[in-house]
């Protein structure tokens, strides 16, 4: 039988310690340049550590690359504002309170690591798709989700990977309206699907 350790304090500080860092890396250098030796430099502690705590980077950079998206719920949003709803979201989680999720850590990532990649399609498929189900037809949902997270990621892409200056330099109020317009269509079947 075995029992539970109870964490110490230490402990929790180690372990938040090298998630931060973890979170940072990744998201600066992507999963294949950042390695465990960086980790736990910019934790301040020994690269052991990461193993004992989460069994290796890849284990570490799946802990921290899965992140809740925090859909609202469509179904009850002003049908006329589905997509501003849906691109306003999208922004606060990248650009607010909420900043420094795993987004940034999968979408660096997803290009050169295949895991890094299916967790970005399961994020899309177990948590965009049924939000986009709800709100048009059945039959034409995973296409409609298909469409809308081409928006969202490529979107996502141009502003907070490849920095494109333009990009960058859009309000968000500009980027709710105006991507928030081509979301709208994607999302609600408006255009034809």
């Amino acid at each position: 039988m075995t029992i539970a350790r109870r964490s110490t304090p230490k402990s929790v500080r180690t372990r938040e310690a090298i998630e931060t860092a973890a979170k940072e890396l990744f998201s600066l250098n992507g999963f294949d340049r950042t390695t465990v030796r960086d980790i736990g430099a910019r934790a301040g502690i020994d690269p052991s550590m990461i193993i004992r705590y989460f069994g290796g980077k890849e284990a570490l950079f799946a802990h921290v690359a899965l992140p809740d998206l925090q859909l609202p719920d469509l179904s009850q949003a002003d049908p006329a504002t589905i997509g501003e709803t849906m691109v306003r979201h999208f922004l606060e989680q990248w650009e607010g309170e909420q900043a420094g999720g795993g987004m940034p850590v999968l979408l660096r990532s997803a290009a050169s690591n295949e895991e890094a990649a299916e967790r970005l399609r399961a994020m899309f498929r177990d948590q965009v798709f049924p939000a986009i189900a709800r709100v048009g037809p059945s039959e034409t949902a995973a296409m409609r989700a298909g469409l809308v997270a081409s928006q969202i990621l490529g979107l996502a892409m141009a502003r907070y990977v490849l920095l494109l200056p333009p990009v960058v330099m859009m309000s968000q109020d500009v980027i709710v309206r105006t991507v928030g317009e081509t979301v709208q269509r994607y999302a609600t079947g408006a255009t034809g699907l």
